[in-house]
């Protein structure tokens, strides 16, 4: 019950310790919510068919925990939280960019979970006749910040040992959810349903990756770096991707079966997309789902809380960890007040965060990617704290390719139900695209073509500059090196 006084300092290699497998149960914990479950209407919400939506979410999800996987490897070479990493391609303060837009991703989806928490509460109150009102849902939004703040600030070693507890809980919760629920699962009003364009489809497969797999990336190294350094390259990627895959693939079948049974429920989860699931169950199981509800939220909340901190540091602020997670904690109760007390469309404001804020980090992720992918040695640690070390200050072409990835990225992706977001889309009609109504609009290319400029750049124009840098390194044991 030690808090952890790491920041973004170096894991010594004595403090390394584990193997990959452990892996397993952070990022199992986090995307075992119930949440899982509402994807399979927000996937129908498309306009696609159901074996159209279950492609879509085993290509999105997939794909995206095997990107996680493949940051996850940096951790493990470098020892240091994910941005300080990114230092590697951008230069020291060249990576201030990316840290505060990774910041602000992470602090959005911690706010999304912490309201989620709140109104599912609230709803399964309001279902057992004991309030369910405003009292109730500040109540809540106390319990579940304080549940939230208290891993999040304790760090790495509690919120280990809290994952592995969630997973449990949750795991067996969820099981009895499916159970209890499956007689509302209609098969033939679900085969039914006519399927979607191909403009749909790829909209579908994009939200999947921005909502799971994309939505990680820029924390996917925090964890890692406590492993030993010759742990499996390969593993490491592995069990990333299957901690995180698994649990959202399960519940987006059942979830999928489910809303498509009913057009009802798939609308209801828009508006309350946990709250929606309890009107189906019997009322002595009630407590248990918020139970699930709560504590599936709360452990994707802890991962973000604990990684937004870092970020901040990366960013520039010279506090201690705890205390930038406290920061980040004042900000996510604000901004869960305005979702929860203010805001009247939940899903029309999500889809709009995870597209607007997806882009840059796609782009991010691309340049991060291409930059793992060409290092042959373990990072120089000390230097990725050095603006005159080996990685530099600045790097302008990762910091330009950057803005360029995103400027054409936010030109190709639309929301129209987020009326601050009227102005993206830009480059749908010069590109013959159809424009903001065209039958592309929905597709949300921007984010798959940011990912791909992002890495097709870094692998064409950084390839002279990581070999001028690794040139200087001492050589790495051969065992090592195919790690």
């Amino acid at each position: 019950m030690r808090v952890e006084t790491h920041g973004l300092d170096v894991i010594s290699d004595a403090e390394r310790k584990g193997r990959p497998r452990h892996l397993f149960w952070p990022w199992f914990g986090a995307n075992v919510s119930i949440l899982g479950l509402s994807y399979g209407a927000f996937a129908l919400g498309f306009g696609i068919s159901l074996w159209q939506a279950l492609v879509a979410g085993v290509v999105g999800i997939v794909f995206s925990f095997l990107l996680c996987g493949f940051v996850a490897v940096a951790g493990k070479r470098g020892s240091a939280p994910t941005m300080v990493l990114s230092r590697a391609a951008y230069g020291v303060r060249g990576n201030w960019l990316a840290s505060v837009v990774s910041w602000l991703l992470t602090v959005g989806w911690e706010t999304v979970l912490t309201a989620l928490a709140t109104m599912a509460t609230a709803t399964v109150f309001g279902r057992l006749g004991w309030g369910g009102g405003t009292g109730t849902k500040v109540v809540a939004l106390v319990v579940v910040s304080a549940l939230i703040v208290v891993g999040g600030v304790m760090g790495f070693d509690v919120i280990m040992r809290l994952q592995t507890i969630i997973t449990v809980v949750t795991g067996v919760l969820t099981i009895a959810y499916v159970v209890l629920v499956a007689g509302h699962v209609h098969w033939h009003t679900v085969a039914a349903i006519p399927a979607g364009s191909a403009q749909q489809f790829i909209g579908a497969v994009v939200f999947m990756m921005t909502g799971f797999g994309l939505g990680w990336v820029n924390a996917a190294a925090d964890y890692s770096r406590y492993l030993p350094r010759r742990s499996s390259g390969r593993a490491v990627i592995g069990w990333t991707t299957f901690g995180g895959s698994v649990a959202p693939l399960l519940l987006l079948v059942f979830g999928l079966l489910l809303a498509g049974s009913s057009a009802t429920l798939g609308k209801a989860v828009a508006a309350d997309p946990i709250g929606a699931l309890t009107t189906i169950l019997p009322t002595w199981f009630l407590v248990p789902f918020a139970v699930v509800a709560i504590l599936g939220l709360v452990g994707g909340a802890v991962l973000d809380i604990y990684s937004s901190g870092l970020a901040l540091l990366a960013a520039g602020l010279r506090v201690p960890r705890p205390a930038a997670a406290m920061v980040d904690a004042v900000l996510m109760v604000a901004g869960t007040i305005y979702i929860v007390f203010v805001a009247g469309d939940f899903l029309g404001q999500f889809i709009g965060f995870l597209t607007t804020l997806g882009v840059p980090i796609a782009a991010w992720c691309g340049i991060m990617l291409a930059d793992v992918a060409l290092r042959r040695r373990d990072y120089s640690e000390s230097d990725l704290y050095r603006r005159d070390g080996r990685y530099g200050d600045v790097r302008v072409v990762p910091v330009v390719l950057t803005v360029v990835a995103t400027a054409i990225g936010w030109g190709l992706v639309t929301n129209a139900s987020a009326s601050w977001l009227t102005w993206q889309g830009y480059l749908l009609a010069p590109l013959g695209l159809g424009g903001r109504s065209g039958a592309w609009a929905g597709a949300n290319l921007g984010v798959v073509v940011a990912l791909a400029l992002g890495f097709a750049g870094t692998l064409a124009l950084s390839y002279r500059r990581v070999r001028a840098q690794e040139s200087a390194l001492r050589p790495v044991p051969e065992d090592v090196a195919r790690a």
